[in-house]
């Protein structure tokens, strides 16, 4: 089956509770993720989660199926979360789906979220036509359409959001809607809101809560590390750790920054120039006037082989943040060094 952006805008798409494989891909990382942050929430038991990387799969295919089909340490469900770049995954999908029709058994559910793959990647072509697997694939969202989805979470959280703050949201979170979805979620709880007790939240309520915009918090970061500016990186870390900035956010705010420039770079294509994209170009791509000056900045700084190598690393990084969450700041800001330094490179 196949299934799109808006279909899960909408919630689940039909026939998705008929699936056991999942495929989200497409240069919205943040968007494919949330699809299958949706579609695990919606499990009837989804049990232990199971993280797996594209690389291992990619080195050992037959790794998918036997942990799909083994039993959690206490014989609860399961249900396994796969970060894969490209089409990594391909050949384990491919022999968990050989095996499970020779009668392997029943295996637990798998999600993957594929950055740098499209609809028309191998591993699509593998499950588009399968009822029991579900391709959509994600592009970066407009503002509107993230201050849409604000919405949306506000209603669902019980708050009713006032004037122009679904729009201060959405831009606040960087077009990221799992950040978005924090801050609402920190937005209901500071204004005790629920679904049978609704509450209307002012900008003055999401001022309280501490939220920092781009300005004051993740984009300096993000543009001194995809800038190459070797001799800023240091500083902005250390305010980093002064401001308590969360790693991971960090971390999707510099993914979706390489999201943004791989679509750029795949629009313009090997001849273009950034100076003749017009203002609807931009608007789709998601460039605003106030970061217009660091992306050609940084487009001259990553081309196409450089960003293909940067965004399976960032995926690697992701991992490496979620298992060693104590460490995590630290973690973060030697790979933020590296990048910068690999940015630095011509």
């Amino acid at each position: 089956m196949k299934a799109t952006q808006k279909d899960f805008a909408r919630g689940l798409p039909r026939g998705a509770e008929k699936a056991g494989i999942f495929f989200f891909c497409g240069p919205d990382e943040a968007g494919a993720s949330a699809a299958a942050a949706k579609v695990i929430e919606a499990l009837p038991d989804a049990g232990e989660r199971v993280d797996m990387a594209g690389a291992d799969l990619r080195r050992d295919p037959a790794l998918l199926g036997d942990e799909a089909r083994t039993e959690s340490l206490f014989g609860d469900k399961r249900h396994i979360l796969v970060r894969a770049s490209g089409d990594e995954a391909h050949d384990a999908l491919k022999v968990l789906i050989e095996t499970g029709d020779v009668g392997a058994g029943e295996a637990a559910p798998v999600l993957v979220v594929a950055t740098s793959a499209t609809d028309k990647s191998r591993t699509a072509k593998l499950l588009e036509k399968r009822p029991d697997a579900l391709v959509a694939m994600f592009y970066p969202p407009d503002l509107m359409t993230v201050a849409a989805s604000v919405r949306a979470m506000a209603d669902t959280a019980g708050l009713r959001l006032g004037g122009d703050l679904a729009e201060r949201i959405a831009r606040a979170a960087g077009l990221d809607v799992r950040l978005a979805q924090s801050e609402v979620t920190k937005l209901a709880l500071y204004c005790d809101a629920d679904p049978q007790s609704p509450k209307t939240a002012s900008i003055g309520d999401y001022d309280a809560i501490g939220a920092a915009t781009e300005e004051d918090g993740f984009q300096p970061v993000v543009n001194a590390v995809m800038g190459g500016e070797l001799n800023r990186v240091s500083g902005e870390v250390k305010r980093m750790r002064e401001l308590g900035l969360n790693p991971v956010g960090l971390l999707l705010a510099l993914e979706r920054r390489a999201a943004q420039l791989a679509q750029i770079t795949a629009k313009l294509g090997p001849r273009g120039s950034f100076d003749n994209l017009g203002r609807g170009e931009k608007a789709q791509l998601g460039i605003f006037w106030k970061d217009e000056r660091d992306i050609r900045h940084q487009l001259s700084r990553w081309h196409r082989r450089k960003l293909d190598r940067l965004i399976p690393r960032l995926v690697m990084v992701h991992r490496n943040l979620l298992s060693n969450s104590q460490a995590a700041e630290l973690l973060l800001a030697q790979d933020l060094a590296e990048i910068a330094r690999f940015a630095a490179k011509r």
